[in-house]
C-alpha cells in the first residue's frame, strides 16, 4: 500500500471542486437567465384548445377553450380510450387594403387528441357548447365505477 501524503492528498480532490464550482456558477446563470422570463406568458402556447381533465367518481370531464368557434365547427370522437377533438377557427377578416401591426389570433384547423385515464360509456358521452367554453361529460364504464361492498358478520 503506497503512503500518500496529505498535501497529494487535497489535489486528489481538486478537480471536482473545480467541477463543483463551474456547476454552481452554471446554475446561477440558468437562475438569472430564467428569472427574466417569469410572469411573462408565451404568446403561443402551441397546444390548441387549451383544456383542463377532471373527474368525479360517476364521470369525466373535459372543458375546452375554444373562443371564436361555432359549434358547427366542432368535431367530437371516442375511438377506444382516446377523445379527439377537432375543429376549425375561420377568420372573420375580410378586410382589403389593410395593413397589419400585430395579428396575433390563429385562424385554420385544429385537432387535439388525448388518452382517457379509465374507461367510458361512449354510448352516455354529452357534450355542452356556451361561451365559448366545450364541456364534454363522459360517463365512466360501469365495470371501473367504484363499488360499495358490505361487510357480513358471521
Amino acid at each position: 500500500m503506497a503512503l500518500l501524503r496529505w498535501s497529494d492528498q487535497a489535489d486528489l480532490f481538486r478537480p471536482f471542486e473545480e467541477m463543483e464550482r463551474e456547476m454552481d456558477r452554471l446554475r446561477r446563470e440558468m437562475d438569472r437567465l430564467f428569472a427574466g422570463f417569469r410572469g411573462i406568458r408565451p404568446l403561443r402556447m402551441g397546444v390548441f384548445p387549451l383544456l383542463n381533465v377532471s373527474e368525479d367518481k360517476d364521470n369525466l370531464y373535459v372543458r375546452a377553450e375554444l373562443p371564436g368557434i361555432q359549434a358547427s365547427d366542432l368535431d367530437i370522437s371516442v375511438e377506444g380510450d382516446t377523445l379527439t377533438l377537432r375543429g376549425e377557427r375561420k377568420s372573420h377578416e375580410a378586410e382589403e387594403n389593410v395593413s397589419y401591426h400585430r395579428r396575433e389570433r390563429e385562424f385554420g384547423r385544429f385537432r387535439r387528441s388525448l388518452t382517457l385515464p379509465t374507461r367510458i360509456d361512449v354510448d352516455k358521452v354529452e357534450a355542452v357548447f356556451q361561451n365559448g367554453i366545450l364541456k364534454i361529460t363522459l360517463p365512466k364504464a360501469e365495470e371501473v365505477r367504484p363499488k360499495q361492498i358490505a361487510v357480513k358478520t358471521v
